[in-house]
């Protein structure tokens, strides 16, 4: 089920044809064997092209092919979890997936064994995460407020909460 859909941008008049039907962005560490690999495997069975960034190089710095994947997305999936604010790289992609959000993309919320409000309020290991960050990007305070902005407006974003069962109908969402 490619999907061979174009798009505007609000702040363009090009228009982009979507390559992938759904960005899966998730800490790999908390999800990529378990929640986010049997996510993955229900969606391709099912005919929908997914992107999961497993066979991307690992960096310092979130790579342009990613951010081309994520544009070229017709949905985002954000799989928030324990330590996705520990990345960097999740959090980059979090901020793209918003501008794309902008520009017509849906975004779904899977808030993966964590409270909605502490991704919202930035508590738990999610305000651990961000104090870090904070002293690390000290010279960047700006790149910590995206970050801190970027969560909080997917926060608001009518989603799912999993804490032990599967979310299958989010499927059902993507297909219909």
């Amino acid at each position: 089920m490619a999907l061979s859909t174009t798009r505007g941008t609000s702040s363009s008049s090009f228009t982009q044809r979507c390559i992938y039907d759904v960005f899966l962005s998730f800490r790999g560490e908390d999800t990529r064997n378990g929640f986010t690999s049997h996510l993955n495997g229900i969606l391709r069975h099912n005919g929908i092209n997914t992107f999961m960034d497993d066979e991307l190089p690992r960096g310092e710095k979130i790579s342009a092919e990613l951010l081309e994947a994520i544009e070229s997305s017709k949905f985002s999936i954000i799989v928030f979890s324990r330590n996705y604010a520990s990345s960097t790289w999740c959090l980059d992609e979090l901020v793209k997936i918003l501008e794309c959000k902008n520009n017509g993309q849906v975004v779904l919320p899977v808030f993966y064994k964590v409270d909605p409000s502490d991704v919202r309020n930035q508590q738990e290991k999610f305000g651990e995460a961000l104090a870090k960050h904070e002293k690390i990007f000290k010279d960047n305070k700006e790149k910590v407020q995206r970050w801190r902005a970027a969560l909080n407006e997917a926060s608001h974003i009518s989603g799912w909460h999993y804490k032990n069962e599967y979310v299958f109908n989010l499927y059902f969402v993507i297909t219909n």
